[in-house]
């Protein structure tokens, strides 16, 4: 097997329009289903896990990359068991449901209780201790659709803090109406969060359509019962890995232009838009680059370990390289997909304005507009962004992102090729003209 060899036409110039670039633009999607097929869903901690970080090695390393290493950082591990959610008299049926990430278990024989909806996490917190004691929670609050994905932080904080809220007042349990914007049958699962000063209670998503039919049973029956029972395991802490790749710059090879995805991914589908594509953007990018003449700064991939989880992997690299985050010219990360990239934000120093805009003249044949320049970079990235470096955000149309993930549904076949490809064009021009810039995109 040899298709990272793939011959390119052209030579990569910086001095050429982007129409006129010439590559191997299937790349990209070639390493995606490498990564979904042979490994599939990556939950961290797991073995899975463990096999992506091999994998990885063994791919950057085929790709041609000059240095590749891991490395190793503690997490504790959270492991999915089984779920059920059973709707009790007169409704008798079962729900769609899925363990949201980090929730413990149910008692083995579950909870049986009434269940309260609230429409948002914010109804929640309004209510008195009468209205939750013994009960199961569900917040029914829907999500819209845009093509930055912005009603996603609208509705995540039921997800995230919702069992806190929930157990404050007495609740047994709680549920949420998945957050996410198909109406599929797909229970969108994700991480949430204790409070060490506040009771720990088992917690779950539903489906749209489950929460959609709940939330009518309800309005025929106000005192209807649930019956939840979950199986989550929490071993303790175990080991997972940043997997690293480098590119050597040819002139400057102190300065670190990083690109970077993350390598986990939920245990539901197979992690294909959450992050294989990523993973596959941003490996065959500097795989093209140094195909088509090598950079003059050095390109360094970073595939983050435990996103999922909390940027864990994220916070342990800038850890360990704080002392040198003063020689990362600039980071970026591709995690939102794989639509098409329609917008380029940006967050540089004032005075690098001017070189912004001409990026973006760039990449305006590929239908990129300019953006603000208040970008994060991308999840993991923006801990890198808070310590001062520079970044960029190639922002993806997600309009149909939330259809797909953190569910069963996320899986290659919703990965667009004709998008990737574009998607890898556009990454590969913006990391070659940076890397190939003397450009100081602090100032």
């Amino acid at each position: 097997m040899k298709w990272w060899l793939t011959t390119i036409g052209a030579a990569l110039s910086l001095n050429i329009a982007a129409k006129d670039f010439t590559l191997d633009d299937t790349l990209a999607f070639q390493i995606t289903e490498s990564l979904t097929v042979e490994v599939g869903p990556r939950l961290a901690g797991s073995e899975a896990d463990a096999r992506a970080v091999v994998w990885a090695e063994q791919k950057f390393k085929q790709l041609g990359f000059d240095k590749v290493w891991s490395e190793p950082f503690t997490m504790q591990y959270w492991q999915r068991g089984q779920a059920s959610l059973n709707v009790g008299e007169p409704f008798r049926q079962n729900l769609v449901v899925t363990a949201l990430g980090g929730s413990i278990a149910t008692p083995f024989d579950g909870i049986n209780a009434q269940v309260v909806m609230f429409d948002s996490l914010d109804q929640l917190k309004q209510a008195s201790p009468g209205e939750v004691k013994d009960k199961i929670v569900f917040i029914n609050k829907s999500m819209g659709k845009d093509k930055l994905g912005s009603f996603y932080g609208d509705v995540v904080g039921a997800r995230s803090q919702g069992a806190v809220e929930a157990a404050k007042l007495g609740a047994k349990a709680i549920i949420i109406r998945s957050v996410g914007t198909s109406i599929n049958r797909f229970a969108h699962t994700g991480i949430m969060r204790y409070s060490d000063d506040v009771a720990r209670i088992p917690a779950a998503a539903i489906s749209v359509p489950d929460a959609m039919q709940l939330s009518r049973m309800l309005s025929h029956q106000p005192e209807l019962s649930l019956q939840l029972q979950m199986q989550n395991k929490l071993p303790g802490d175990v080991t997972s890995h940043n997997v690293i790749a480098e590119i050597t710059g040819s002139k400057y090879p102190n300065e670190i232009v990083l690109i970077s995805a993350h390598l986990d991914s939920w245990d539901e589908g197979t992690g294909a838009l959450d992050d294989g594509a990523g993973v596959g953007l941003v490996m065959a990018t500097a795989a093209l680059l140094k195909q088509q003449g090598r950079p003059e700064r050095t390109v360094r991939v970073v595939l983050f370990g435990n996103e999922e989880g909390g940027l864990v992997g994220a916070r342990a690299y800038a850890a360990k390289h704080t002392a040198n985050l003063k020689n990362h010219v600039f980071a970026s990360e591709s995690d939102f997909g794989a639509g098409r990239i329609w917008r380029l934000d940006t967050g540089f120093g004032e005075k690098s304005q001017s070189f912004a805009k001409t990026l973006q003249q760039k990449l305006a044949s590929f239908g990129i507009e300019m953006g603000t320049n208040t970008a994060s970079g991308g999840p993991d990235v923006s801990i890198l962004r808070a310590q001062g470096v520079p970044v960029v955000s190639l922002q993806q149309d997600g309009t149909d992102y939330f259809d797909y993930h953190h569910t069963p549904n996320d899986t290659l076949d919703k990965v667009d090729p004709e998008s990737l490809k574009q998607n890898l064009k556009v990454w590969l021009l913006t990391t070659a003209t940076i890397a190939n810039s003397r450009v100081d995109l602090r100032k």
